[in-house]
């Protein structure tokens, strides 16, 4: 059950945490992965480190495409590369993602602007790239990774959550639009996620967060993964539009 043998995935910010996470959920499905990220080097060995536990032979293994999601230009080659590079896209996840917090009154119009243009600009550019070529397929899956704060708001974080809910409004429109060809467009809403960043924190600092977590302890990059897996996965053909929030229960949303 939710085998992606056979299909093909692009994922954005796959050196990461939770996009190395989802990246290593969908190889181990058996999906063929395009990898891109910024980091070129950390792109590589993350490429080396899939293709040497795949199953797969060399010719048709996974491989890396970098792209600075800032820059336009870089934007519009990444899925005609992906295409070229394997053949057909069916499953687009858009998950990098940046952060540039400030309190409202204080944020620069540049600080606004970076998240704004990386994290909501170059996934509706990756949708709309992606999306020609699954309609000819008549099949697709695109999983866009939200956040909870995209839903409950954050103080310090005007311009992520703007970007992570206007996510959420496109994913839904797209999902209207393509529905009928076998595509669907669903979100992943992670909650806290252990990571380098959380790993920084002090045992005060992680305690207040998983006060809030009536699970009482922050998710994994895999339970990120599992959840993109099965709205990637064929079995999923008739859930689109939809988000799924990932968040031990922190906010409980219909």
């Amino acid at each position: 059950m939710f085998s992606l043998v056979g299909m093909n995935a692009l994922v954005t910010g796959a050196s990461g945490g939770i996009g190395s996470a989802i990246a290593r959920a969908l190889a181990a499905q058996g999906a063929r992965l395009a990898l891109s990220g910024s980091n070129g080097g950390k792109l590589r060995a993350f490429r080396e480190e899939l293709n040497g536990q795949s199953a797969q032979h060399e010719h048709d293994g996974h491989v890396e495409i970098t792209c600075n999601l800032s820059d336009t230009t870089q934007v519009e080659e990444l899925v005609p590369a992906a295409v070229d590079t394997l053949g057909r896209i069916d499953i687009l996840v858009n998950n990098a993602g940046i952060t540039r917090d400030n309190l409202a009154m204080r944020m620069k119009d540049d600080e606004w602007d970076d998240v704004i243009r990386v994290n909501l600009e170059a996934a509706f550019r990756l949708m709309r790239a992606s999306v020609r070529p699954m309609m000819k397929a008549r099949f697709g899956r695109i999983v866009n990774i939200t956040s909870v704060v995209g839903t409950t708001g954050n103080p310090g974080q005007m311009n992520y959550t703007a970007a992570k809910a206007g996510l959420v409004g496109m994913s839904k429109s797209l999902a209207q639009e393509v529905a009928s060809r076998n595509i669907t467009v669903n979100c992943v809403a992670p909650g806290f996620i252990r990571s380098a960043m959380t790993e920084a924190l002090d045992d005060k600092q992680k305690g207040a967060i998983t006060s809030r977590i009536p699970m009482a302890r922050m998710g994994e990059g895999e339970d990120i993964g599992a959840a993109v897996a099965y709205l990637a996965s064929r079995e999923a053909s008739y859930v689109t539009g939809q988000v799924l929030h990932v968040n031990g229960g922190m906010a409980m949303l219909g």
